[in-house]
């Protein structure tokens, strides 16, 4: 399922570049990285990552140079002894904890799946190949 609830869209598996073929663990493991299941786990993973490492980064840099550019901004009282400087404080806990849950859903929904069929695949391509049984 994607975010939205949505089964998410299928990842083709990498077995069938494999069937038939005598070849080492290495040359199974290179292969697998490769192929297109493996390539799609990893745009997935990279199209939610990199977005977000950017947001969060953005907003991290943007707090601190506030707080040493402009302290009577930071200063201003919201509420009582709470000021703009706590809450963005704050602020940065609540995106963390935030981000880790998003992340956590999204590799939930969108590439566990994907990536345990993967390790299946190679672990059934590899079985034949340790120990140099092929």
């Amino acid at each position: 399922m994607d975010g939205t609830g949505a089964p998410a869209p299928a990842v083709p598996s990498a077995r069938r570049e494999h069937e038939g073929r005598s070849v080492g663990a290495a040359d199974i493991y290179l292969e697998v990285q490769r192929s297109a299941a493996f390539q799609e786990v990893r745009s997935r993973y990279r199209r939610f990552v990199i977005p977000g490492v950017a947001v969060f980064f953005t907003w991290y840099v943007g707090y601190v140079v506030a707080a040493t550019t402009a302290p009577a901004l930071m200063a201003q009282p919201v509420a009582g002894a709470v000021n703009v400087a706590m809450l963005a404080g704050l602020g940065q806990f609540l995106t963390t904890f935030l981000f880790t849950w998003a992340y956590a859903r999204h590799a939930r929904l969108r590439r566990d799946r994907a990536a345990l069929d993967l390790r299946w695949d190679t672990q059934e391509l590899t079985r034949g190949v340790r120990g140099g049984e092929r």
